[in-house]
């Protein structure tokens, strides 16, 4: 295989990837609106001095040191493929 076409496959490899993530959808934070009789007994309820809408209370946090490890892990190995790569290729020959 010739070193155009396999740079061609990686950047349609790469474009295909970016153009399936643009699909993915997003999580934001927004208020969703209640039906009124839903709304009015909300509002009759709970009587707080706050305007504007709040986010909601989540707890102490979400415990992320396996994902710490596991990006740590997959990035020492794709350092190492790298590394690999580049002392397999050899040393390159004098132009």
């Amino acid at each position: 295989m010739s070193v155009t076409r396999r740079t061609l496959l990686t950047a349609s490899a790469a474009g295909t990837l970016l153009a399936a993530l643009w699909f993915v959808p997003s999580a934001n934070a927004t208020v969703e609106t209640a039906p009124n009789a839903a709304r009015q007994a909300a509002v009759a309820t709970a009587q707080d001095d706050t305007s504007g809408p709040q986010l909601a209370e989540t707890g102490p946090g979400v415990d992320t040191t396996p994902y710490l490890i596991g990006g740590t892990a997959l990035l020492g190995l794709g350092a190492g493929f790298v590394t690999y790569s580049v002392r397999r290729s050899g040393p390159r020959p004098a132009a």
